[in-house]
């Protein structure tokens, strides 16, 4: 349990929090959300103690253990895999460390004696004697193989030290457990290994995540961050956002009778109650969502990009094919005589390397040249991209976004337009003045989502669109990419994103080779689960 009191603070003008009063409790899992800038980081570090607020207090109970996942990759280089993760748990750490100095001594006193004798009994109540083995299933369960338990963090590639400084963090069942972006560098299978420890965790846990679908899976609580205020909701991700949404028309209609109101709730409510079945953690959240109450929902003020992708011309059933396609990079092949034909209303998900999925894109978007193969568009589309790397669209000379926006713009449009096209991207006021050149990530990639809503292309291509968007983009992307009614070649690897949006998955398999599914994304997965088997 861990209680915030009254909690404060401020960044010379800028009041972060004021009067947060919030009670996190044992057995649930809080997703604590909020606009990029919130402090939703800087909260986690004052519940941690590493930031100290300027008002108020925050107080765990008696004896309780508080973990947090370290973000700092480098910070144990010296130290094997096995210890690090140990080190999660400090007491236990330093309990072993002096233990082990005792007994190394070749004068041992009776002194000695007496202090090991009172170190092997703490280290018992511990649990130190099944430290070694609780180790080394957590790193298993995150894909660390037993070959590096003992090696240096040091030899580890960098997505190998985010696993073992997760299982830092989970290490010794810590009665509160802070989670700053878990799934960043995860990969699926440790994505879902962690998605099941959590839902299963006793304990408190708090977590920040960009992740809709992971947040959907093991939150009961939402923490949302606004205005200075923390307001807490129960139930999942989805279930925020849409009850948001609902209380927001509600609002919005103050004439509808209470009666009314209260079937439209219920009818939601009983909705997302029938999904919570298959565990623990969904069985409890049910029972609390039946106690929901009108007033219990409430508007979020948050603002949502308007992303709406118009194809300019209707598009044939010649849409692209891809024949004998082969890359290299570096010397290292990337994919080998890949062939396959896109139909109008496909919408791929692209799986596989990372550096392979680019290089495709990259290809039939003639900014890269293949090894062999050809590949033609059919006479009626016309493409726009989203790349991956987009850093070079910002370094022009123009002076405002509104100037960077025009030269994108095949109507030459007028200044208005720009600039309302620009609020709707959430570019308001004077934020058109900006210089390209100092935009933030998501900013880049709302100015790069209008370029290709202008461009009224009707097949699109996205290399990891969701990188740097917070949730609010994230969302409103989606759903603008569910409603476009061209063809689509997207990569990500946001769970929800892709399930929501794709009909089709090409793998890009490690010998080069495609695998090609007409399915989406989750019975895609089962298709594989079930075929190693």
């Amino acid at each position: 349990m861990i209680q915030v009191s009254n909690v404060g603070l401020r960044y010379g003008d800028r009041k972060l929090f004021e009067d947060v009063n919030i009670k996190f409790t044992p057995g649930n899992c809080y997703g604590l959300i909020g606009a990029n800038g919130a402090g939703k980081s800087t909260f986690l570090k004052i519940l941690s103690g590493e930031i100290e607020a300027q008002e108020g207090n925050v107080a765990m109970g008696k004896d309780e253990r508080l973990a947090v996942l370290k973000q700092d990759h480098f910070a144990y280089e010296e130290f094997t895999v096995l210890d690090t993760v140990i080190m999660g748990h400090e007491r236990l750490y330093d309990v072993m460390q002096e233990k082990n100095a005792i007994y190394m001594k070749e004068d041992f006193s009776d002194e000695d004696g007496m202090r090991a004798a009172e170190l092997e009994g703490e280290f018992a109540e511990l649990n130190g004697w099944e430290a070694e083995s609780e180790a080394a299933t957590l790193l298993n369960g995150l894909g660390i193989t037993e070959e590096l338990l003992h090696v240096t963090m040091a030899e580890l590639e960098g997505s190998d030290k985010v696993k073992v400084l997760l299982a830092q963090a989970l290490f010794g069942q810590p009665d509160v457990l802070l989670l700053d972006e878990p799934t960043n560098h995860l990969d699926l299978q440790a994505i879902q290994w962690l998605e099941e420890f959590l839902i299963n965790f006793d304990n408190t846990v708090i977590v920040v995540s960009h992740d809709r679908h992971f947040l959907n899976k093991v939150c009961t609580h939402i923490a949302d961050l606004d205005f200075g205020k923390i307001q807490l909701y129960v139930g999942n991700y989805d279930f925020w956002y849409e009850s948001s949404q609902l209380a927001q028309k509600m609002m919005q209609d103050q004439n509808k009778k209470k009666e009314e109101k209260m079937k439209e709730l219920q009818e939601f409510i009983a909705r997302f109650s029938a999904n919570a079945s298959k565990s623990k953690q969904a069985t409890s959240r049910k029972k609390m969502l039946d106690k929901i109450e009108l007033d219990d929902i409430r508007p979020s003020s948050r603002k949502y990009p308007f992303i709406n992708f118009q194809i300019g011309r209707d598009i044939g059933n010649d849409v692209l094919t891809v024949d004998g396609l082969t890359a290299s990079q570096e010397g290292e092949q990337l994919f080998k005589d890949i062939r396959f034909s896109m139909n109008k209303d496909d919408k791929i998900i692209l799986l596989g390397s990372p550096i392979a999925k680019t290089a495709l894109l990259d290809i039939l978007m003639d900014q890269k040249e293949a090894d062999a193969g050809t590949f033609k568009w059919g006479v009626t589309t016309s493409q726009s991209y989203f790349e991956l790397d987009h850093d070079n669209y910002f370094q022009g000379g123009e002076k405002t976004l509104v100037d960077w926006l025009r030269q994108y713009s095949p109507d030459d449009e007028t200044e208005s337009f720009l600039r309302g096209f620009l609020g709707r991207m959430l570019f308001s006021g004077e934020e058109v003045k900006k210089s390209p050149s100092v935009l933030s990530g998501g900013e880049k990639v709302r100015c790069m989502l209008s370029k290709m809503m202008l461009s009224s292309a009707n097949v699109i291509l996205l290399d990891e669109p969701t990188n740097h968007l917070d949730l609010e983009s994230i969302q409103a992307l989606n759903e603008g990419l569910i409603r476009f009614k061209g063809a689509m070649l997207f990569t990500s690897h946001d769970h929800q994103f892709i399930q929501t949006i794709a009909n089709r998955v090409i793998e890009i398999q490690p010998d080069g080779s495609i695998l090609d599914k007409q399915c989406t994304y989750d019975e895609f997965l089962e298709w594989k689960q079930t075929n190693k088997k």
